[in-house]
């Protein structure tokens, strides 16, 4: 079935997945309604888009790309942040990541992106292929874990 943009009627499988997404990663938070709240309110704005992927013989959607989209004063474009990407784990080995991940690329290029960036869990091998294999590249070698820093307000 390929890819797709999302329509806001389509939050909840998009919310359904990334769900599925925070509980292959084996957490509880946050809750189920948190995610399809800020689904819904994402899916109307400008600046978030997301992403479906199904595979052939599928009615359903068996992986979800998040996109967002802000300005950067240093490449003078939009930034493109790939901030999820997830496939079932039923629906594996179908191509649907590399569907998600050339859309990504495309609907990026096409609102005038000046690059797509993303994290990439060192351990998670399989994604960090498919991102080299889809022409995104490391930014330091050997490759660095993730490293979020922040402070909650």
């Amino acid at each position: 079935m390929g890819a797709w943009l999302a329509r806001p009627e389509e939050a909840d499988d998009v919310a359904r997945l990334l769900i599925g997404f925070r509980d292959w990663y084996g957490r509880s938070e946050p809750p189920d309604e948190s995610f399809r709240d800020g689904v819904r309110r994402l899916i109307a704005r400008d600046d978030t888009e997301y992403l479906l992927a199904a595979g052939d013989g599928s009615d359903a959607a068996g992986g979800v790309c998040q996109l967002r989209y802000r300005y950067g004063l240093w490449m003078a474009a939009d930034d493109c942040w790939l901030e999820d990407l997830f496939v079932r784990d039923e629906d594996r080995r179908k191509g649907l990541g590399e569907q998600l991940v050339a859309l990504a690329l495309e609907r990026a290029r096409s609102r005038g992106c000046g690059r797509v960036e993303l994290d990439v869990s060192e351990s998670n091998r399989s994604a960090w292929a498919l991102y080299e294999r889809m022409g995104l590249s490391p930014g330091y070698k050997p490759p660095a874990p993730n490293v979020l820093m922040g402070i909650k307000l």
